[in-house]
């Protein structure tokens, strides 16, 4: 039965509805404004803090005061205060400094390099056509001396002198084979090879990528290309001790051999997820290893992790790093930087390995000693790649 009801009745409950939803949004908007009314406050106690000591300390201060020291070391404290662990600031010349890493260009003399168990500078690796390779430095030699810097005793020290601006040139003291020479380098500006690469026995090609930066996306294409032009059986791909890079550049990559589909998703503050990058249906049809091991992070768990989403690798090494979230660099207007997480990225379809890592299909540990020595291991005495490779023969039967 429909009841009835009056004109007065209806106005009255539409006034009714109407003085609710007023109610609502004055204690929504109520609410909106006492949040930001809050944060303007916290912000002003910041910025009236920062006031009142500088007023104190110029006041008080014996001493003279750098003004570009000060406000870079404000900011330095300021991305370190917002409690991000990978947060950081980069003055005008740092910030210069990195983009050209980005791209894979340096300034320097051309060597890859680390701290041997003597305590001494040795050289991984020498860049084609750099000034370390013209003026006749080889993988192996040891940097004893940079100046009168002995390596030994002032290891960093020493570091850090050989790095200089392009046209400036470093006196180093080289060792090789228990005899020491004297060598002049003029620094200048070097293209950084990201990837090595080479054909071992059966057929395995084996491709290093060091980075992930923009001359990489050309340089493993090469090699890539180059592999199976020469009827490479498999691929090994190690990205051990390879600390990241850029999204982009990982996603060219991983497209190169992952059928179409996504490649990375990302997770902002608000919780969206968006698809960053997309493959296309181009895809590498060869057995796989990837080498992974506690200092793959990042972008190259990325690799790893997508890689193994559409099945076209095997892991193997040890538990990576776990870094799954990603930053933005924002350029400042003096010329310096600010880096801060803005989000995660997510694999193509396994979860975010952000704090946990990715754990191998193929678990090898180095030893205390060869994790000691790790930079003298090679395709017979790693064990990690010795079991790459088999991985790769057994993948190919």
């Amino acid at each position: 039965m429909n009841k009835k009801i009056s004109v007065g009745m209806a106005v009255s409950l539409m006034a009714l509805a109407a003085a609710v939803a007023v109610a609502a949004t004055m204690v929504f908007s109520t609410s909106i404004f006492n949040s930001k009314i809050a944060n303007l406050n916290e912000r002003q106690a910041i910025y009236d803090k920062i006031i009142e000591i500088n007023k104190i300390v110029r006041e008080n201060y014996n001493g003279e005061i750098d003004e570009k020291t000060l406000l870079d070391s404000l900011s330095t404290g300021f991305a370190y205060g917002i409690s991000d662990i990978y947060a950081e600031y980069y003055p005008a010349d740092e910030y210069s400094d990195l983009k050209a890493d980005l791209n894979g260009n340096a300034v320097g003399i051309g060597v890859d390099i680390v701290k041997d168990v003597e305590g001494y500078i040795k050289i991984l690796s020498v860049y084609p056509d750099s000034p370390a390779e013209i003026s006749g430095l080889l993988k192996g030699d040891q940097i004893v001396k940079v100046g009168e810097i002995d390596a030994l005793t002032k290891y960093s020290e020493a570091v850090n002198a050989i790095k200089g601006d392009a046209g400036t040139s470093v006196t180093v003291t080289v060792r090789r084979a228990g005899e020491d020479s004297v060598i002049e380098i003029t620094r200048r500006k070097v293209t950084v090879p990201s990837v090595e690469s080479q054909m071992l026995d059966d057929n395995i090609a084996y491709i290093k990528i060091k980075d992930f930066n923009t001359n990489t996306v050309e340089q493993f294409e090469s090699a890539l290309a180059s592999s199976v032009s020469s009827g490479a059986a498999g691929l090994v791909i190690d990205v051990r001790n390879n600390g990241g890079g850029t999204m982009k550049s990982v996603a060219k990559i991983i497209d190169m051999i992952v059928p179409e589909g996504p490649i990375v998703s990302s997770t902002n503050k608000d919780n969206e997820t968006k698809v960053m990058y997309k493959s296309d249906s181009a895809e590498v049809n060869l057995p796989i290893s990837v080498l992974v091991n506690k200092n793959t992070a990042s972008a190259s768990e990325l690799f790893a992790a997508a890689l193994r989403d559409y099945n076209k690798a095997k892991l193997v090494g040890a538990n990576t790093y776990g870094k799954g979230v990603m930053q933005d660099i924002y350029q400042l207007s003096d010329g310096s930087a600010i880096k801060i997480t803005t989000g995660k990225f997510n694999p193509p379809t396994s979860e975010n390995f952000n704090g946990v890592g990715l754990k191998p299909d193929f678990v090898v540990e180095l030893t205390a000693e060869q994790e000691k020595l790790w930079y003298d291991l090679d395709f017979s005495t790693d064990p990690q790649i010795v079991k790459a490779i088999s991985v790769v023969k057994a993948l190919n039967n």
